[in-house]
């Protein structure tokens, strides 16, 4: 466990620019009282490996978090499932108490967004092609795809074109009871869609190979 409070400024730096460690100063954060008390009583846990991570409050009181580089979709998913199940039973045995779940809203968070499941399937992924293209295409795309295009500190920023690209509607409590714990029917649909992603931009990078680099209209 890695707290925020007295942390060393290079572990700090470190896990920030691994994009494993969220950071301070998110306006509509500071508006809704979230950041009271900066930097006590938040921090992060994380494996050996860096592939599963539990945020202690950053927004939400705790956000668990499955990733990895490559395209193991269903492994990261796998491996989240088996996370919110040890994360859920430690927090039973220690206090006697679930995750706070409404039988209308399903799982309360902070953000009314994210109630339902509150779940999110995410993707780091480089599109030089599309940001060329133009942002405002690269934002309509998105929303024809039900994707949403972040910077690559989520919703916190980053301009340039490696982008956080999220569906753009969390993952829906039917599907999660249908799938789980394996997955397969909800990421079937989310593999295909990014799929469809990854051919427009190479069919953009080529356009702009054939132009000489320059920026496409």
């Amino acid at each position: 466990y890695y707290p925020l409070a007295g942390m060393e400024e290079s572990i700090r730096q470190q896990l920030v620019d691994d994009h494993f460690l969220f950071v301070s100063g998110d306006r509509n954060l500071t508006v809704a009282g979230m950041e009271r008390d900066w930097p006590e009583g938040r921090g992060i846990f994380h494996n050996k490996e860096k592939t599963f991570l539990v945020w202690v409050n950053e927004e939400d009181q705790l956000r668990i978090i499955s990733m990895e580089k490559g395209g193991d979709v269903l492994g990261v998913f796998k491996r989240l499932a088996g996370g919110i199940q040890a994360v859920g039973d430690s927090v039973k045995a220690e206090s006697g108490k679930d995750f706070c779940l409404d039988e209308k809203y399903g799982y309360v968070h902070s953000c009314p967004t994210n109630l339902g499941t509150g779940m999110r399937a995410s993707v780091h992924i480089d599109l030089p092609g599309w940001t060329a293209h133009g942002v405002d295409k690269l934002k309509a795309r998105c929303e024809e795809l039900a994707l949403q295009p972040r910077g690559t500190r989520g919703e916190s920023g980053g301009d340039d074109h490696f982008l956080f690209v999220s569906g753009d509607r969390n993952l829906t409590v039917a599907g999660m009871e249908r799938d789980w714990p394996e997955g397969r029917g909800i990421f079937h649909n989310k593999e295909k869609t990014f799929l469809v992603w990854v051919n427009e931009e190479d069919q953009l990078r080529i356009i702009s190979m054939e132009k000489g680099g320059d920026v496409l209209g």
